[in-house]
């Protein structure tokens, strides 16, 4: 996802500046009186450009999203569990959205992948209300926070994005309450990596401890993923994985 945002943004910049010459070059031969040699009007110019652009980055991200599968099919909760079968169940699909809705006073349950992972990148969105709590377990051990904590405007070792009570993320890249963020996690025995809304916040970071309501302490083994659901309300989408050597 981080190479994908770099390349489409090298094809989009040189896309301009390429416009940006042939705008100057026929202002010039204006002033000048003299003929420019003859090119395709700008705007159809422009427009192959753009083209050729949105194809290159089809193709850019087509690549990126090789080998990928889905967790969630966008339309039931199939391939997954409730932590505690006797729990609450309060997760819903609509629109290719699984929503886990807390009200004030209640508990949800945790919801649980019937895999388990070893190395794999993992990527997902997320849609957290101000101030709900949820997160995100690698192998069900090792929790990405999820906090709608935009108000806050600093990271820290329990914000969002956090390596739960282990590492702050590097930078604080929350967004309002509301819209969709992005996850691409990567882990790798006992290393983990996180770009989160574009910006890499951990790079190979050493994690050898679960990081506090897992599923086990077996950090050498692989594990599920699971979706914290007793604290808040959430929203997920597109959650897929790719298992890595």
């Amino acid at each position: 996802m981080f190479l994908v945002g770099v390349l489409r943004e090298q094809i989009l910049t040189a896309s301009f500046i390429r416009l940006s010459k042939v705008c100057r070059e026929r202002s010039q031969a204006n002033e000048t009186g003299t003929q420019p040699i003859y090119r395709p009007p700008i705007m159809k110019r422009f427009l192959l450009t753009l083209t050729c652009v949105i194809a290159a980055v089809a193709i850019v991200q087509a690549a990126d999203e090789k080998d990928f599968h889905p967790l969630f099919n966008g339309k039931n909760t199939d391939g997954w569990h409730l932590r505690d079968p006797k729990g609450h169940d309060s997760w819903t699909v609509e629109d290719g959205v699984l929503k886990n809705t807390v009200k004030t006073g209640e508990h949800g349950t945790d919801l649980v992948t019937n895999d388990k992972f070893w190395n794999f990148t993992v990527k997902y969105e997320y849609m957290v209300p101000d101030n709900s709590n949820s997160g995100f377990y690698l192998r069900g051990r090792h929790e990405l926070q999820i906090l709608g904590d935009f108000a806050k405007g600093t990271n820290s070792i329990n914000g969002n994005g956090s390596i739960y009570n282990f590492k702050a993320p590097d930078k604080f890249v929350s967004k309002p309450g509301g819209e969709w963020q992005t996850v691409e996690a990567t882990i790798i025995g006992n290393k983990i990596t996180v770009v989160q809304n574009g910006v890499k916040i951990h790079d190979n970071v050493e994690c050898t401890k679960a990081t506090g309501s897992e599923i086990d302490n077996k950090v050498d083994q692989p594990g599920s993923i699971f979706l914290q659901g007793d604290h808040g309300t959430v929203s997920f989408r597109n959650i897929r994985i790719k298992e890595l050597k």
